[in-house]
């Protein structure tokens, strides 16, 4: 929503400073597919389970949402069923929700709901999607409560689940595209946003316009339920309108380097003052939150399917992220930086060490097609895992487990396809992926993506360009700064030191004159122990 898309940019990354490329990888990672006849594709839905039995809630039944405002997220796409899917058996049973409340059912038909299981109830709070009784698009602010194992039996032996939903209003949950999860106690309802009204991507003030509030904060509460009746008490909240303004990203479940629980929110979009992803992260604990700008990811940016696993044993906490949608990919051990925020196939593992040190790392494996933006990632919970559902990887004692599953998500014919979208481009994705952990007999190498552990932290602006145009990067300590711009034949185009520079963000700014249209020219940054060399291309 409200995403303004900006040229790619092709980028070579050379850092001096770093000699390690690639790391033994603590395991391995195997997908099998898995066909259900029967089952649609979906994306961005609310998913509970019981006894190895999956309830999915809401979500679209249709791809990425087109530009047009008369076609984004349409009717079409909504799904107002219940979905209880048992991969063991590969059955699946649907049942409408048109016996629920009114409240319920459009709630519960909405896409992007913040979601967590607590025991036997599936807590889904607010929502984006068409509102019959409210007659446009809005953001509700729900909660309802599902006892996933009597509404999973009741659709089965299709009997009425009606008693089995609650729900509750508060204007603190109407969010949607945030996170909800859990440490000890207490709840965090992180990022998001209130959209209200049909999506358009001239802004709020065209065609029927439309309200888009970022929460730009952390909510705390706490829920007491005793199956009747739902209380909820807030606790106080964190706000931050430069570092939580983040929606449709991954915040995950960890084990600290303390032990204690905590969670990560990787990403999201968008940032402030441009329409790209967070390079950085968000790490929250029990008394607060830490933001990191010492690490950079750049291959997950979107929502997609997340396996958390924690190796007491290391004290390492390794995610591995599943395709979507990022701002950078890697073509043949190059970093590709594209501004237009495509489709990637890309698997990686972000992990964090005993210091509290996180890097990123290319796994060998890919997704089989540009796939996995709104997908789940789904426990096996006959695995041994943690209160939180982080994976225990020590007590992971045969060589090939089946840990859980990936389901739906949207599926691409290409990388970039928001400007040409008619619908037809993407799909939601029906195909389940069982994914494997082999921990004792893996050679693969995970390859370091060093600029997730670098300092510049370089980005050129716009890309391309016709010779106008600022490079953005940062300095962790005092040093003056080489510029290069050389052809692709290596002539020198400019070549200066930059001096009296700061500390944090530096901008340089450059018009060139006398460059070729259509050409392409490298800038090179070099500390002296840092060097990036980034690809820029002329367009008069």
């Amino acid at each position: 929503m409200n995403k303004k898309y900006l040229v790619g940019i092709l980028l070579l990354i050379t850092l001096t400073s770093f000699n390690t490329f690639g790391q033994s990888a603590p395991i391995k990672i195997a997908l099998e597919p898995l066909t259900i006849s029967g089952l649609n594709g979906l994306q961005s839905f609310a998913v509970g389970q019981h006894s190895g039995r999956w309830l999915i809630v809401g979500g679209r039944l249709d791809g990425l949402h087109q530009r047009q405002p008369f076609a984004a997220f349409g009717a079409d796409g909504i799904n107002d069923q219940l979905i209880v899917i048992d991969p063991v058996t590969q059955q699946n049973w649907v049942a409408p929700l048109s016996s629920l409340p009114t409240s319920i059912q459009e709630q519960l038909s909405s896409t992007n709901m913040e979601f967590h299981q607590e025991g036997d109830f599936l807590y889904c709070l607010g929502g984006y999607g068409y509102s019959p009784t409210k007659g446009d698009h809005t953001t509700y602010s729900n909660l309802t409560a599902i006892k996933v194992s009597a509404v999973i039996d009741a659709i089965i032996s299709n009997n009425s689940f009606l008693p089995y939903f609650r729900q509750i209003t508060d204007t603190k949950f109407q969010v949607t595209g945030g996170r909800l999860k859990k440490i000890n106690s207490e709840y965090y309802l992180m990022g998001g946003q209130k959209f209200i009204g049909r999506y358009n991507p001239m802004g709020p003030n065209h065609g029927p316009g439309f309200v888009q509030e970022y929460t730009n904060s952390i909510r705390k509460f706490s829920i007491l339920d005793n199956g009747s009746s739902i209380t909820i008490k807030h606790i106080t909240s964190y706000a931050d309108s430069i570092n939580l303004h983040r929606r449709d990203y991954n915040a995950e479940p960890q084990i600290l380097p303390n032990g204690e629980e905590g969670i990560t929110m990787f990403s999201g979009v968008f940032q402030p003052i441009v329409d790209l992803p967070y390079l950085n992260s968000v790490t929250i604990d029990s008394q607060g939150y830490t933001i990191d700008n010492s690490f950079q990811q750049y291959y997950n940016h979107y929502h997609c399917a997340v396996l958390p696993m924690y190796s007491a044993s290391n004290n390492e906490m390794h995610n591995i992220f599943f395709g979507g949608i990022a701002q950078y990919y890697d073509d043949l051990g190059v970093l590709v930086q594209d501004n237009n925020v495509p489709f990637v196939k890309t698997i990686a593992r972000v992990t964090r060490d005993a210091s509290g040190t996180l890097a990123e790392y290319k796994l060998p494996v890919e997704m089989p097609i540009l796939l996995g933006a709104g997908a789940e990632f789904i426990l096996n919970r006959n695995i041994p895992h943690y209160d939180n559902e982080v994976l225990k990887l020590d007590d992971i004692a045969t060589d090939s487990t089946l840990v859980g599953y990936i389901y739906g998500g949207i599926s691409s014919t290409e990388r970039n396809i928001f400007f040409s979208n008619t619908g037809t481009q993407t799909i939601a994705n029906s195909q389940i992926f069982k994914v494997y952990v082999i921990k004792n007999r893996t050679t693969d190498i995970d390859k370091l993506n060093e600029q997730s552990i670098g300092a510049l932290h370089m980005q050129v602006f716009p890309n391309p360009n016709d010779g106008n145009f600022t490079i953005n990067f940062h300095l962790s300590k005092m040093s003056e700064i080489k510029i290069i711009i050389q052809d692709v034949k290596g002539k020198f185009i400019e070549n200066a030191t930059i001096k009296n520079l700061k500390l944090g963000k530096n901008t340089y700014s450059k018009k060139l004159e006398g460059l070729v249209n259509g050409g392409v020219y490298f800038v090179t940054l070099n500390t002296g122990t840092e060097k990036v060399t980034q690809k820029i291309i002329v367009e008069n």
